[in-house]
């Protein structure tokens, strides 16, 4: 069964982000459990939690239709103690807080080298973060999303995602997260069925689709091989329709969260209703 929702507002308590989804029609969604551009938060209250747990089953959301997104200030691979350790005790904290929600999974983008160690180092310090924090907490699984590969960033390439799981000491603990957008910017084509065939086939050599946790469908702004992450409303960028129809189509994709991060948010329901409608073509 394909999952598809969008990232959903968790203002005013994480509670009110499964009612944001199914407001929209959504069977997936995505939250920031704190506020995504701040270092620290108050934690989850007791009253939070079970409202959030209420509010998730009472609207049919099991942990499996959920990807919940980590802060953007965190650098799991950063080249800098001070700030490395910044970053991994934040990471902890955004585990502990899925662990506290019932989720089983948490969206994170890898990291930046920031032009001062090496890539090999920056995985390294990466896959050494994600060891740190699943030795710490329980059934909740790191999940990296590929980058577009802006700046110094790390993980846009699909051997970098694989150099980190092959370092990874718990397997089962590990996923990935593909974004349609950071994929075609970082030179993966997609813009037609032979081309989604070549590259998932590349993915699932590289990476394999046994680690896949979660997708983010979003056109892409810029042309491919690009490096610049800039996302579009489906069908109106330089992916087109395509690689939407076929990720819709294909049963691999099955069980996961397909979640939006498309630009204007009033056309959720209807690009929610488009997906809906091309799974079942």
């Amino acid at each position: 069964m394909k999952y598809f929702g969008a990232h959903v507002s968790a203002s005013g308590g994480v509670e009110n982000a499964p009612l944001h989804a199914a407001a929209i029609g959504a069977t997936a969604f995505a939250l920031f459990t704190k506020n995504q551009r701040q270092w620290k938060a108050a934690p989850l209250s007791a009253a939070s939690i079970e409202a959030f747990r209420k509010n998730c089953e009472e609207n049919g959301y099991t942990p499996a239709q959920i990807l919940p997104h980590d802060s953007y200030l965190i650098n799991l691979g950063h080249p800098e103690e001070e700030g490395l350790a910044k970053s991994r005790e934040a990471f902890l904290d955004e585990m502990t807080r899925c662990q506290q929600l019932g989720l089983d999974r948490l969206n994170f983008h890898p990291g930046s080298h920031l032009g001062k160690i090496s890539l090999d180092e920056c995985l390294r310090r990466v896959a050494d973060s994600i060891n740190m924090a699943l030795d710490a907490t329980s059934g909740v699984t790191a999940v990296i999303e590929n980058t577009a590969g802006q700046g110094s960033n790390v993980g846009f390439a699909f051997e970098h995602l694989a150099a980190i799981i092959d370092r990874v000491e718990d397997k089962s603990r590990v996923g990935v997260c593909i974004d349609t957008c950071h994929a075609f910017a970082a030179g993966y084509d997609l813009s037609d069925e032979v081309a989604c065939e070549r590259t998932f086939a590349e993915l699932d050599r590289i990476v394999g689709f046994s680690y896949l946790r979660g997708m983010h469908l979003n056109d892409a702004m810029k042309p491919l091989g690009s490096r610049v992450d800039r996302h579009q409303s489906l069908g109106e960028g330089m992916l087109g329709m395509p690689v939407f129809r076929y990720i819709a189509r294909d049963a691999r994709f099955d069980g996961i969260p397909l979640v939006l991060e498309t630009p204007d948010e009033a056309r959720w329901p209807e690009e929610i209703a488009l997906l809906k409608g091309l799974s079942q073509e």
